[in-house]
């Protein structure tokens, strides 16, 4: 097949088995590449939906000046969208952005907007809504994605991977293990699932830090998955379990999948191998698990793959890790 453009390329991802990584006969986990897509995330799936179908029904005019808040992967894969349909685009990012995910915006034609001030939770969501917000009033014919309020955003993923891996899978899986952010991915495929296997059960991973369930806020530095602020497209009750894994997890995660299966992934791929550890620990009877790996490694080789770095996340998961022991013991929860 000749596609028309590379947005046609977009989905289609293969599901490997992580027989080398998860050898327990009793414990099958199957995993969805979605970093093969051209953009190098599962972010393209809801960036090309979200403007086509907009442009189709006129809320994205012909000529829009597109404006999304990231922390990268999104703005990849919108840069990449606004490219072939002409449209110009400005990326709102923070200091936690990688150098390599700036070049990649900037090669494909996108303004970069930094925040620098961190919000009320200690990230910097809330102050990257508030610059959007701004530019929609600086910028002529702008138009705000909103891909934390977006319906579009879960669609792109009950459309796409949810209908694949139907496909794709000769029988139901029992757990979908996937991380959450703005919840489009995970509700999404779970929704899709769910109406061909409904005991399914889903698993969502948080980042140690991230507000989406309550948990109070302290620093992490790896992008991906977590918040410093609740999406309205979440919802809590189509969740069956969370786990939350910190950034020292999370790099350890990944490392083992290069090593072991060589999948060269990204943080918050490593983050789901680490909570389906825990979970295949604690499974009563067999299981099928299902997970998405959402984006390639090379955009993280300053972090995660970077042994410095490494040292540094190991220090301040030892400090969590004795805490969370101290107030174990005084019977308060951590």
């Amino acid at each position: 097949m000749v596609h028309h453009n590379i947005l046609d390329s977009i989905g289609e991802t293969p599901i490997v088995r992580l027989s080398r990584l998860f050898n327990d006969p009793r414990c099958e986990v199957l995993a969805k590449l979605e970093l093969a897509n051209p953009g190098g995330s599962v972010k393209d799936r809801p960036a090309r939906y979200i403007v086509e179908r907009g442009l189709a029904d006129g809320s994205i005019p012909a000529h829009a000046h597109i404006v999304e808040s990231s922390s990268g992967n999104l703005a990849i894969a919108l840069a990449m969208v606004c490219r072939i349909h002409g449209l110009s685009f400005t990326a709102v990012v923070d200091p936690k952005i990688s150098p390599t995910n700036l070049n990649i915006i900037r090669c494909y034609g996108g303004q970069v907007d930094i925040v620098t001030e961190k919000d009320s939770q200690g990230g910097y969501l809330e102050t990257r809504i508030k610059r959007v917000k701004h530019l929609l009033h600086e910028l002529p014919g702008s138009v705000w994605i909103n891909q934390y309020a977006n319906e579009r955003n879960w669609q792109s993923h009950y459309h796409g991977e949810g209908e694949e891996i139907l496909r794709q899978l000769d029988r139901p899986a029992d757990y979908l293990v996937l991380g959450v952010s703005t919840s489009g991915t995970l509700h999404g495929v779970t929704r899709r699932l769910r109406q061909a296997w409904p005991d399914l059960k889903t698993v969502a991973v948080d980042a140690v830090g991230s507000v989406l369930f309550g948990t109070p806020p302290t620093p992490r530095d790896l992008p991906g998955i977590g918040a410093s602020r609740v999406p309205e497209l979440l919802q809590r009750d189509e969740i069956t379990q969370v786990i939350h894994i910190d950034d020292y997890q999370s790099a350890i995660g990944c490392r083992q999948l290069v090593e072991r299966e060589g999948i060269f992934a990204g943080g918050s791929s490593g983050s789901v191998i680490a909570a389906i550890q825990r979970l295949s620990a604690e499974l009563p009877r067999p299981a099928r698990i299902l997970t998405i790996l959402p984006d390639r490694g090379d955009r993280y080789l300053d972090t995660v793959y970077d042994d410095d770095w490494l040292a540094r996340m190991h220090q301040r998961h030892l400090t969590r890790i004795s805490g969370t022991s101290i107030h174990a013991n005084t019977g308060q929860t951590a």
